[in-house]
């Protein structure tokens, strides 16, 4: 029996192009935003696409709400008017020569004209939106334009909405300050979402749930947080851009695992790494290292280690620092953080890491 989510085991071929294939894509049935991600060209837009109907798969099987929208074997495929979505392009798609009002009216072209200006209305204060009902899109802001973009692709209350880069079109401030102004509308909205980005901010940020896509595969779907701190092999790690990845070996078992890096042991929580995976990859996030200095306190980290300050690399209010353990090591503080440590090239550090923070991910050797 289907899910009320999305359920979707299909491919789509490309002439001279990837094949993209995707099996066991599912989402939650609750009104959560599922965000397709993955560095360009690896089939994000494909997908979206398969799942409004614009593009036709040539096998498999996609539903939603425990219907049936496209099955290859039995030559059925159901449009994309009729599947009840809301689509939010990359560029908005606004008609250039109509009003605010009358793009988003143009989605309730079949609702009687009373209930079509009350919904315009509706829409309109619920994003803000008021004062701008008769300016022409090339008048609006990037963020208005996406608003009214949304408001469009909302006012006939659809069962799922698609939106494909979101924020692609917008300038970097912009898109900082809008992240968090999306996420709000989207849960407001209470319509389940599926969002595609390569940008790894706008995943963490908007997302419920992570869906990795690499050449036109899925790599692994989760919670999006247990993704990028539990990448499920080497590949996401990479595509997640876990920060410090080194090759360790397994030395201990019990209720933590030692495991060796060089000279330096950590101690990990063992998690799903297979009983007989001996080589692994050691995976630690930057936001999950902290640094003092002074003698080591005891305190819930379970590692400690000795560092050296190698560098500092500026990301917008956060810093970078690059550390020598005998291994690198990356962290990230805040300015203020970095400022009131007094953090200097060359300095000595202690650099934590709870056990739990350290992931393990079985090596071929």
């Amino acid at each position: 029996m289907m899910s009320e989510g999305i359920e979707a085991n299909f491919f789509k071929r490309f002439s001279g192009g990837p094949e993209i294939r995707i099996e066991s894509l599912r989402t939650r049935e609750q009104a959560a935003v599922t965000v397709l991600f993955g560095p360009s060209g690896a089939g994000k837009t494909t997908v979206l696409r398969c799942l409004a109907g614009l593009t036709r798969p040539e096998g498999g099987t996609i539903g939603f709400d425990r219907e049936i929208w496209s099955d290859a074997a039995r030559g059925f495929f159901l449009p994309p008017r009729r599947r009840n979505i809301g689509f939010v392009p990359q560029e908005y798609a606004l008609f250039p020569h109509l009003s605010v009002e009358r793009n988003i009216a143009y989605a309730l072209n079949r609702v009687a004209s009373y209930e079509s200006r009350r919904r315009v209305a509706e829409l309109i204060k619920w994003l803000g939106l008021e004062g701008l009902e008769e300016r022409l899109p090339k008048e609006l802001s990037g963020g208005q334009q996406q608003r009214v973009a949304l408001a469009r692709a909302v006012a006939r209350r659809p069962k799922l909405l698609l939106l494909d880069e979101p924020l692609v079109a917008l300038d970097a401030p912009t898109r900082q300050r809008l992240r968090g102004e999306l996420r709000r509308l989207l849960k407001e909205a209470g319509i389940p979402s599926v969002l595609v980005t390569h940008d790894r901010t706008d995943a963490l940020v908007l997302g419920d749930d992570l869906v990795v896509m690499d050449a036109g595969r899925l790599m692994q779907q989760g919670p999006v947080h247990e993704v990028f701190s539990r990448p499920a092999n080497l590949a996401v790690a990479g595509i997640v851009a876990v920060e410090t990845v080194q090759p360790g070996r397994v030395q201990e078992r019990g209720d933590l695992i030692t495991v060796a890096i060089g000279e330096q042991k950590l101690l990990a929580v063992a998690g799903d790494l297979p009983a007989d995976s001996s080589d692994v990859y050691v995976c630690i996030r930057a936001e999950d290292v902290i640094l003092m200095k002074g003698e080591p306190v005891r305190s819930s980290p379970r590692n400690c280690l000795a560092a050296i300050v190698r560098g500092f690399t500026q990301e917008g209010p956060m810093v970078r620092i690059d550390l020598d353990c005998s291994f690198p090591l990356s962290a990230l503080l805040t300015r203020q953080a970095c400022e009131e440590l007094g953090l200097k090239a060359g300095e000595r550090v202690l650099a934590l890491v709870k056990a739990p923070n350290v992931h393990l991910i079985p090596r071929a050797v």
